[in-house]
Parts: C-alpha cells; sequence; structure tokens
C-alpha cells in the first residue's frame, strides 16, 4: 500500500489492524504525520510495549522494504553509514602493480569500493516505495553517534567526503526507538517527531493477546492481563512489557493451563521475570489457589 492512500490516522489505524497490531490514536496519528509530512519519528516508552514491533508493521502495511539498524555502545560510520571495502582495494593496488600501473587515492575511494551500510542503503533505496528505516534503541549508542545522524535526519542525506553528498530521491520513512536509558541530545529531538508509547490498556492487551496466542483460553488472557497489570505496581527491577506478557500466555497456553493457580503457573514465570528478586516478588502477588473442597461423607 502506497503511504499516499493513507489519508488520516483512521486509515493507519485500519492498516495496522489488518497485520494484528493494535494501536490507539494517538499512536495511529504520530505515524499518520510522520509519513504526510515525511517526519522522522522517536518512539520512547518501556522496553516491550512495541515500539520495535510499530515499525515492523508499518512495512508491512506499506508492503516495503524494512531496514533495521540494532545500536549499541561504540556504534560508528563503518557500522552504520558505510564503509570502504579496504580487501577490493588492496586488490586493485596489486593488480595495478603487476601491470606497472600507479592508482592515486581518487582512483581507490569512488562508489566502486563503496559498501553500504543501513543509512546509506535506505538513502540509495530506489524501490517505488521509501524502505522504512528502524534505528533501534538509539538510547545504547553514544552521544557521538547522534550526532552523525543530524545531517541524514534533517536533509535524508549523508556526506561522504571522497565522494560528496547522496540525497534520497524519496526520503526513508525514519523510525527511532529509546528505552530512555540516557537522555537524547535536543538536537536529536527537534529533527524528529515524538510519541511516548505507554502501557496498553487491559481491554487492550487482552485484543492483542486474543490475536497473537489465538489457541490461549479467553478467561486466562483476562485473568494474565489483569495480573500483569497489578503485577507492574510492585518494585521490579524490570516490569514486564506486553512482549513479555506474550510469551507467558503461550507458555501458559502450550501447558494447557487454564486459570492462574500458583502450583500450574509458577514453572513459567522465566518468561515475565526477569530477576531471581522479581521472581520471588510475583511469585507472592499470584492469586492464591481455590480452596479444596472436603470430601463428601459416605452414608
Amino acid at each position: 500500500m502506497s503511504a499516499d492512500l493513507l489519508t488520516g490516522p483512521a486509515d493507519v489505524r485500519r492498516g495496522l489492524d489488518a497485520v494484528d497490531y493494535l494501536v490507539d490514536d494517538g499512536l495511529a496519528m504520530a505515524l499518520f504525520l510522520a509519513l504526510r509530512l515525511g517526519r522522522p519519528l522517536l518512539l520512547e516508552g518501556e522496553p516491550g510495549v512495541g515500539k520495535t514491533a510499530a515499525a515492523k508493521a508499518l512495512a508491512r502495511v506499506l508492503d516495503t522494504t524494512l531496514i533495521r539498524l540494532q545500536c549499541y555502545e561504540g556504534l560508528g560510520v563503518p557500522e552504520a553509514l558505510y564503509e570502504w571495502n579496504h580487501q577490493r582495494q588492496l586488490l586493485a593496488i596489486r593488480l595495478a602493480e603487476a601491470r606497472s600501473e600507479r592508482l592515486g587515492e581518487a582512483d581507490l575511494f569512488t562508489a566502486e569500493f563503496l559498501l553500504e551500510r543501513p543509512i546509506l542503503r535506505a538513502v540509495r533505496e530506489s524501490g517505488p516505495v521509501p524502505p522504512v528505516l528502524l534505528i533501534d534503541e538509539i538510547d545504547r549508542a553514544d552521544d557521538e553517534f547522534e550526532a552523525l545522524l543530524f545531517e541524514f535526519l534533517g536533509e535524508a542525506a549523508i556526506t561522504i567526503p571522497e565522494l560528496g553528498t547522496f540525497t534520497a530521491v524519496r526520503p526513508p520513512i525514519v523510525v527511532l526507538t529509546s528505552n530512555r536509558s540516557r537522555e537524547l541530545h535536543d538536537a536529536l529531538r527537534r529533527r524528529c517527531l515524538y510519541h511516548w508509547i505507554d502501557y496498553p490498556s487491559a481491554a487492550r492487551a487482552a485484543e492483542i493477546l486474543r490475536r497473537t496466542v489465538p489457541g490461549a483460553d479467553t478467561a486466562l488472557i483476562t485473568a494474565a492481563t489483569a495480573f500483569i497489570g497489578r503485577v507492574r505496581g510492585l518494585d521490579l527491577d524490570k516490569s514486564p512489557g506486553l512482549a513479555e506478557t506474550i510469551d507467558w500466555v503461550a507458555a501458559l497456553s502450550a501447558l494447557g493451563v487454564t486459570e492462574l493457580i500458583p502450583s500450574q503457573v509458577v514453572r513459567t514465570l522465566g518468561a515475565i521475570a526477569k530477576t531471581p528478586d522479581d521472581r520471588d516478588l510475583i511469585t507472592a502477588a499470584l492469586p492464591a489457589a481455590p480452596p479444596v473442597a472436603p470430601p463428601e461423607r459416605q452414608s
């Protein structure tokens, strides 16, 4: 589907609904404006609320390429933007020497020896629909990496000193995600639209679970979403997000569990509890097992 066919937030919401990604009005509006205005969109929220999944779903709706750049400490130009093919350059030098020729620097730093990394690939993508570029967990990268993005985020362009500036014919659809493990630079935020994704309501979480774990018992889904809502109020090292909730309900369903009885579900808590302390707190919060009725006396 072309982005031009998404004429409003309602179209975006229906398109995402068709690929089983449910959004509220706020996120639908943010995605629509990013498409209509051609601006990068920065999504922030707790881990597991569906930030990465939003970019993936949008690429599916638009039937376009998803290019993903996973950020990490030490990420730089060679991994994110472009790199020179040093082996091929060396081979060219040796071939020239064998022919008694001499290669200058200008001969070695040409497009022939350029390796595209995710951002340059997104700029040079020539398909009928711009790609979705997901710059995932930007907060994991260093401050210096943010500065590398300013030209690209503001102008959909990359400057390579040896070759000049590459500007996208059709700017890619850029989605950045952050878990707020550190503060991002104001200059990066100014270049982006912004939306905070909160945990879904119990009703919307239940609807998501019904779609993603279709074999799960309806009563189990209702009880699990209500329980996860209570668990997030505990003093946990890491509150379970939607992704963990999906894993947990899938595990319970695979075991044939239909009720949140501690003796039945405690074995699956590794899906939502990621530290020993969290496991203890969540176990203590499980609903008590219903009392067992005494056997009837024989007359």
